[in-house]
């Protein structure tokens, strides 16, 4: 079954957990309730993968379902020496929180290990090299951006020291009215930018393209003598009126010239801007060389208490009134060199406000870059190197580690996740087969109605739109989304059963009689016995729509005044299912208590049941229960695997012993804590069945 290569150097948005999809019984119905990296969230731009007899193959070229169910690890970056003795890390997973567990984890830090799963480490080389797989083009093209700015400070001798770093880090604090310890924790919890990261990615270059561009920048008398006026020169007190026409503006010339003290109830009734129209016509003072100059310059010319002609601003036309002619500020003659300074940094700093992105914008389109990383070809003329700019080389170890700065605590927890259902498998002696995984493909194809005028699953259709649309390729589409799902299949095993209670219950939660209900959702219970006392007294399908829209806190039903779809039986809400399918028409629900929320229902009616013939659906019914039933079988499988496992995960500082809760290691050894800066955190979750494996067994089949 062939695959489609997705484009190579497509950047990549992140995939949420799918640990939390696995947790919560939201498993992929087809390897697609996406995951940047299995199970781990985060971005990442892929390498084509490899194909071979029109197949995928997996990144090593060797099929996924080799027996170790492991796939190749792209070309070996040497981030970081490889650990001298492991052992102690065995040790520290088997013994935390003794005196030797606690020496072994600080050994294994040292020692480059970021991780041990039931006694089997996970690398900072490994590591680094996962988190290239997924952001190495992404990350390459900040690395390229640095070093250009970085090349035109060598070559202009420009210097940005720590301290320059750390008063720039200052000032922002200072700006915002936050210390700098709340100033960066406030970035790491709300912008999950980590304060190292905030330093060398956002500050740093800041700084740099200020200084290089500030040499060019040159503040010359005029410029001065303008701020000047504008600041401290004369200024005209005046009462406007804006009109979208010139008609309408010049009947409330007429008006005001015609009696001048009426203007401010003019400007109150007829103006379009509310914001003046409300002060009945008065704005902030008009001043020199700040807005648009015919405006001034009839300003300047009124005097007080004479109006304007109509004056045409773009789209509107406006009626000016002078109230008073405000001479200009006296500055003190020992304050004016301050102030001239004063006026002279804003002048400067403006100019750099724009002057710094087009030199930037320059310094790319003069550099000569070459992006070896992501040309096959390249890579293989020139090992080790990721990339050059202007000639000089960036190299695979620094992509890496950079990869592995940034990113590496969120891919962590997706290896972690792989080696246990790796370790579990091994332990069964069971692999993933390539036949597995063309069958998860080819259901979720199904599943989402890619389908061939055969009506057969047209996969090719599919893997281009769950690839494209989220900016992977089809290699990482099958390790990350595919593959861990098949994996848990394979080690459920046969375990689910389909019972005929299981077909009738899916048969009418489907094709059987419905409810139609008005609802009302609240959100506390005192406000739900209010609103269901008036539904009761009002007793009309009319004023329960009013109430609904009023009062519910649930979109839907306050948007339609609350209409909802019909209550089927077996839908996986027992507890409104009841009590619907007990109303007749017309009558109101008692209040029904689900979760932290309180419904209220009104019957509207019932519809009748579907008419089709039971055999010709039940095959399909059969494949959408077990397809189910499966989901939740894995979801509990999951949760066992990783509850009983030992693991230490030195990047969070924390650790677990099997069936014992995860307690904190301490500070995270890592010199620098990954981070994602900007990036938004995206899923395959609304492309796949994901949400339907959250309904029970009997959930509807596609028709």
């Amino acid at each position: 079954m062939g695959r489609k290569d997705a484009s190579e150097d497509r950047r990549v948005r992140g995939w949420k957990s799918l640990l939390s999809m696995v947790t919560g019984a939201v498993i992929l119905l087809a390897g697609v309730a996406g995951v940047r990296h299995f199970m781990g969230p985060g971005a990442a731009t892929a390498q084509s993968p490899q194909t071979r007899g029109g197949r995928v193959a997996a990144p090593t070229g060797r099929p996924v379902g080799s027996n170790t169910g492991q796939t190749r690890q792209p070309a070996r970056v040497q981030a970081a020496p490889r650990p001298a003795n492991q052992t102690r890390a065995g040790q520290a997973a088997a013994n935390p929180g003794t005196a030797a567990g606690v020496a072994a984890d600080q050994n294994a830090a040292q020692q480059n290990i970021s991780a041990v799963v039931n006694g089997q480490p996970i690398t900072r080389k490994q590591l680094a090299d996962e988190c290239m797989r997924r952001y190495g083009q992404e990350v390459l093209e900040s690395i390229v951006n640095k070093h250009l700015i970085m090349q035109e400070c060598q070559l202009r001798g420009v210097t940005i020291t720590n301290q320059d770093v750390e008063n720039e880090v200052d000032d922002m604090a200072t700006k915002f009215g936050l210390s700098k310890d709340r100033w960066l924790k406030m970035l790491e919890s709300e912008r999950e930018i980590q304060p190292d990261q905030y330093r060398r990615e956002i500050v740093w270059p800041t700084l740099a393209l200020r200084r290089l561009a500030a040499q060019s920048i040159v503040v010359n008398t005029e410029e001065l003598r303008e701020a000047y006026e504008a600041r401290y020169g004369r200024s005209v007190r005046v009462r406007v009126i804006s009109t979208s026409t010139q008609e309408k503006a010049n009947q409330l010339l007429r008006k005001a010239q015609a009696a001048p003290d009426s203007f401010g109830d003019l400007a109150k009734q007829f103006s379009e801007d509310t914001n003046s129209a409300a002060a009945r016509g008065v704005i902030p003072p008009i001043r020199r060389h700040v807005g648009n100059e015919e405006v001034e310059k009839v300003a300047f010319a009124l005097k007080p208490g004479e109006i304007s002609r109509v004056i045409n601003v773009a789209n509107q036309y406006l009626i000016l009134k002078c109230e008073e002619q405000v001479k200009e500020t006296y500055i003190a003659g020992e304050s004016l060199e301050l102030v001239k300074q004063q006026l002279h940094d804003q002048i400067r700093d403006n100019k750099l406000r724009d002057a710094a992105p087009a030199l930037f914008k320059e310094l790319q389109q003069r550099a000569k870059v070459v992006n070896v990383f992501n040309n096959p070809a390249l890579r293989q003329q020139m090992p080790g190197v990721a990339a050059t700019v202007n000639n000089r080389q960036i190299t695979l170890d620094q992509l890496a580690e950079e990869c592995f700065l940034r990113h590496g605590k969120d891919v962590l927890e997706g290896e972690i996740n792989r080696s246990v259902l790796l370790q579990e498998l091994k332990r069964q002696n069971r692999s993933v087969t390539d036949r597995a995984i063309d069958e998860e493909i080819a259901r979720a194809a199904d599943a989402y109605g890619y389908l061939k005028p055969d009506n057969s699953p047209d996969v090719e259709a599919w893997l281009k739109s769950v690839t494209e649309a989220d900016g992977v390729t089809v290699d990482l589409y099958v390790r990350d989304a595919v593959w861990p799902s098949v994996a848990l299949k394979t080690l459920v095993g046969n375990s689910v059963q389909i019972t005929q209670e299981d077909l009738d219950r899916g048969f009418a939660s489907n094709y059987g009689e419905r409810v139609k209900v008005l609802v009302i959702v609240l959100g506390n219970e005192r406000q739900a016995h209010q609103v269901w006392k008036e539904a009761r007294e009002a007793n009309t399908d009319e004023a329960f729509g009013k109430l609904a829209h009023e009062y519910s806190i649930e979109p839907v039903s306050r948007a339609n005044f609350g209409k909802v779809p019909p209550v089927r039986k077996f839908g996986g809400q027992p507890i409104v299912e009841e009590e619907a399918f007990r109303l007749k028409q017309g009558e109101l629900s008692q209040i029904l208590v689900v979760g932290d929320k309180h419904i209220i229902m009104r019957c509207v009616g019932r519809t009748k049941p579907v008419e089709v013939d039971r055999q010709v659906v039940e095959a399909e019914l059969h494949k959408d229960i077990l397809e189910k039933k499966l989901r939740l079988e894995m979801a509990k499988e999951f949760d066992r695997l990783k509850v009983s496992a030992q693991i230490d995960n030195f990047l969070a500082g924390t650790s677990q012993t099997g069936g014992r809760q995860v307690r904190a290691m301490g500070p995270s050894p890592a010199p620098r804590a990954a981070a994602d800066q900007g990036i938004q955190r995206t899923s395959f979750q609304n492309r796949t069945a994901a949400g339907q494996a959250t309904r029970p067994a009997a959930a509807a089949p596609r028709r």
